[in-house]
């Protein structure tokens, strides 16, 4: 039996009409080939059925064509769309992602770092469990970027959310609804972004000339039962439902603090959102749109968050390192829980 021979990048080169280096360059996306020589090589590799030799390619080139990734949450919800947006970037550009999980432990971190270096990876994105400021991982032999949760050295490159915009662009929306008395109840105080998120909000608050309803944020956790036992504190105040100086509208901290607001109001019978206004964070959407009724939300952009932390990375790895902290902007998804007053 004659054993079928293996295409090379030689015959690519001879069927586009061009060198073989020229072939090498484009196919691996340099910028010093024309843009009508790399679609004429691009065809000849795929009528050719051409694969490149990656041992030969890693050889040649020092690289692996593989990133690493670190998460400290993979049953999170905000660690998989983050490193969902990774690797869908990491596909566009050809690149493979190794995934490790170090379930929040600082060793098993440090056990994956050198597995992964070890497996020479051209670069690592390290996701955070919650998105306050981590340790820096200090000078490593490949670009690190730091996702969700940002270093604390400056001089690293990290991509994150600003929560403070995030709780300002929900009383924003609530107040263009025609509500001004407004209830803020935010997450767990350990968390940065609950302060963070609440600042934001009463930062618009203020700038209206209002004030929290109630006269402060509430502070729990970021659950339904949370939601349901602040909304019950607020209810609880004699001037909860009058008509004047009563809540028509209630800012939380995370959609699972609005399903617990939600699931009060409709037990005490408060129409939503014709007397309350309810606006939640995080988008989620399994929650915002399963609630009754389907909840207003701050998205973060999370799958965004992810395809910029890697892009930054292939950069770092092509020379072009931007140290500092890029923050992806969050935008509110309207729905049912919150409607312009008649």
């Amino acid at each position: 039996m004659v054993e079928a021979r293996v295409t090379t990048l030689a015959d690519v080169a001879a069927l586009a009409g061009v060198s073989v280096a020229t072939a090498s360059k484009a196919l691996n996306n340099r910028q010093q080939v024309a843009p009508t020589t790399r679609q004429r090589v691009v065809e000849a590799a795929e009528q050719l059925r051409f694969r490149p030799n990656t041992l030969a390619k890693s050889l040649l080139t020092g690289r692996s064509g593989t990133i690493g990734l670190v998460t400290h949450d993979l049953d999170g919800r905000f660690s998989i769309p983050v490193l969902m947006g990774v690797e869908d970037a990491a596909g566009t550009g050809k690149m493979s992602a190794l995934l490790c999980d170090a379930r929040g432990d600082s060793l098993r971190e440090a056990y994956h770092l050198q597995a992964l270096l070890g497996r020479r990876v051209d670069g690592l994105v390290v996701v955070g469990a919650r998105p306050d400021p981590r340790e820096s991982l200090g000078r490593l032999p490949v670009p690190v970027v730091y996702a969700y949760a940002p270093s604390l050295d400056p001089e690293d490159m990290s991509v994150t959310v600003d929560h403070e915009a995030g709780g300002r662009i929900g009383v924003e929306h609530l107040i263009a609804c025609g509500r001004s008395r407004i209830a803020v109840i935010s997450g767990d105080p350990a968390y940065g972004a609950a302060h963070q998120r609440a600042t934001g909000a009463l930062a618009a608050l203020g700038a209206a000339g209002l004030a929290p309803w109630g006269g402060e944020v509430l502070f729990g956790s970021w659950t339904e039962s949370w939601g349901r036992s602040a909304t019950e504190m607020f209810l609880a105040r004699p001037d909860a439902r009058d008509a004047e100086r009563g809540i028509d509208g209630i800012l939380c901290g995370s959609d699972q603090i609005a399903r617990g607001v939600l699931d009060v109001l409709r037990e005490r019978g408060v129409a939503v959102p014709r007397e309350v206004s309810v606006v939640s964070h995080d988008n989620w959407e399994l929650f915002a749109t399963g609630s009754r009724p389907q909840l207003t939300s701050v998205d973060m952009h999370l799958e965004d968050l992810g395809r910029r932390a890697a892009n930054r990375l292939f950069e770092a790895i092509e020379g072009r390192a931007t140290p500092g902290i890029d923050v992806v902007p969050s935008s509110l998804v309207m729905r049912e829980s919150s409607l312009p007053t008649g």
